[in-house]
């Protein structure tokens, strides 16, 4: 493990973040680290810039990275959190660095080799991804007026819901003081390796740069991007962006836009979105439905949620898990998605690993079962047997069966029903108190209630969860009910008594069954037939 960053100085200035695991690749000559807050233990990312010098080029456009970053808030535009810059180093006489600490991202080149998605499904993730990125690089050239200066495959990194995200500002420079003599974009144009250069920059022509377009130093980079996407790596020579085998044919005249030799015709990226089928296909529009979740009307809604589970057959895993369930559960909990929705979202939880269960899924559901929609609760109570083995004891006894509780008496009797069935799986990881407090009291209730079936599986129910009651309970509630039933003028109520008692024999002593159980069932021959 590495030091961490709040030991830096013990006089001196620090931040609160572990600096750990440094990933394979970065942008430039930064180095890029997982980390953790010292405070919660929330995960970050730690970028580091270390040189020799404190006027080093790479270092003082560094320093122009950070200051960008920390102004620009976009959603594909990568989270600034803290940084801290050490002239004099870790320790005194050392060398200058410069941390940046962000939202947990990985290296773009990682998540595509850990996602290991087949040809189909890996197209349309790069789809989704580059619309993400196009995006961001829209709204620096065209709202900002700014220009980026190196847009590649280093420049992107992933967050844990695999939203793509553009960072490496170093070179970040505004449109119209793009020839300026302190321009960043000409000052560190010598960072940025000569294939992923526009014809411009190559020539250090900055006054053709600022007579063009806002986008067309960034369009090129886009190219590029693009390029390296489809041909699974960097770039090494600028010879290998003419090789268009590797680009989808959808995609191919817009390449050649993106990479125009005359800067002013050059494919504006807004026009990429707007135009390109390649960012029309069920992984994109989806993800976009759901982000625009809001915009659309009821009638809207409920259709598209019928369909989404065959849409979801058609999705990885992977992407489905990270992706689309954080969306579905954020639009369930906030009340802007109908009660189908829960359908789907049931559907992914079903494939997320058990270690990652309580985390992804679980949090939604507790949620949940705090709406009164009864269609929300009815698909939460007929899919129990899908989640409840990923529930801690903590969280069924102090979380879900305080709001389930409320089914009991709910005034539809299927739904009361529901509620009763759903006690088989809850009774396993209810506290004593609250079985004797709470849950007993409600089952006395049903037994009584005026729906036959009801009171018959309230009985059924009794039975099965006895083991489950104190012995002190067991000897209070068992026989009363089970004598009861046996006077209930519904035959299958009256035979779910007969049969609970002799479920739970071992619970009552002969001085008992004679005085109490023998008369009670002897009438049931001669009464109720």
């Amino acid at each position: 493990m590495f030091k961490s960053l709040s030991s830096l100085w013990s006089s001196g200035p620090s931040l609160n973040y572990s600096v750990e695991e440094p990933f394979g690749s970065a942008f430039g000559t930064w180095i890029h680290y997982s980390g953790k807050s010292k405070e919660d233990e929330s995960e970050v990312s730690v970028f580091k810039m270390q040189c020799s010098d404190v006027l080093d080029p790479r270092m003082i456009a560094a320093k122009n990275g950070v200051k960008r970053l920390r102004t620009i808030k976009h959603p594909n535009v990568l989270e600034f959190k803290d940084s801290l810059e050490l002239e004099q180093g870790e320790k005194s006489g050392g060398e200058p660095v410069i941390y940046l600490v962000t939202e947990p991202v990985k290296p773009l080149k990682q998540v595509l080799r850990e996602l290991n998605l087949d040809s189909s499904a890996k197209e349309q993730y790069l789809s989704w991804g580059l619309h993400q990125i196009t995006k961001a690089v829209s709204f620096l050239s065209n709202d900002c007026k700014l220009i980026h200066g190196n847009v590649c495959l280093d420049a992107i990194v992933v967050t844990e819901q695999l939203d793509w995200k553009l960072h490496g500002f170093d070179m970040l420079t505004e449109y119209d003081q793009a020839d300026a003599y302190d321009s960043p974009l000409k000052l560190y144009s010598n960072t940025v390796a000569e294939q992923y250069k526009c014809e411009e920059v190559r020539k250090g022509d900055y006054a053709l740069v600022k007579r063009s377009p806002p986008w067309a130093v960034d369009s090129w980079g886009l190219g590029c991007l693009v390029q390296e996407l489809f041909r699974g790596g960097e770039l090494s020579k600028m010879d290998e962006l003419r090789d268009t085998k590797v680009i989808p044919p959808v995609v191919l005249k817009d390449y050649t836009r993106l990479l125009g030799s005359n800067p002013n015709k050059r494919l504006n990226p807004s026009k990429l979105l707007e135009t390109n089928e390649f960012f029309m296909n069920k992984l994109v529009d989806t993800i976009r439905f759901l982000e625009d979740l809001n915009l659309k009307d009821s009638a809207e809604k409920e259709n598209y949620f019928r369909r989404l589970p065959i849409v979801l057959e058609t999705l990885v895993d992977a992407i489905a898990q990270k992706k689309v369930l954080p969306l579905l559960a954020k639009a369930l909990e906030f009340g802007s998605a109908p009660a189908v929705a829960l359908d789907p979202l049931l559907q992914i939880a079903k494939t997320v690993p058990s270690d990652e269960y309580p985390g992804k899924v679980v949090p939604c559901l507790v949620k949940l079962y705090a709406s009164t929609d009864r269609q929300i609760r009815t698909t939460l109570l007929t899919n129990m047997d899908t989640y409840i083995e990923h529930m801690s004891p903590t969280v069924v006894d102090e979380q879900v069966f305080p709001n389930l509780a409320s089914g009991f008496t709910d005034a539809t009797p299927f739904l009361r029903e529901l509620t009763l069935k759903s006690t088989l799986a809850l009774a396993p990881k209810l506290s004593q108190r609250t079985i004797n407090q709470n849950l007993l009291k409600h089952l006395a209730k049903l037994q009584v209630d005026e729906e036959a079936a009801i009171r018959a599986n309230t009985t059924i129910c009794l039975g099965n969860i006895a083991r489950y009651l104190s012995e002190a309970a067991a000897k209070r509630v068992l026989l009363n009910a089970f004598t009861r039933a046996l006077r209930d003028q519904f035959a299958p109520a009256r035979a779910a008594g007969l049969m609970a008692i002799t479920a739970t024999m071992g619970h009552y002593d002969a001085d008992e069954a004679a005085r109490r159980i023998i008369p009670a069932a002897r009438p049931l021959p001669v009464l109720y037939t």
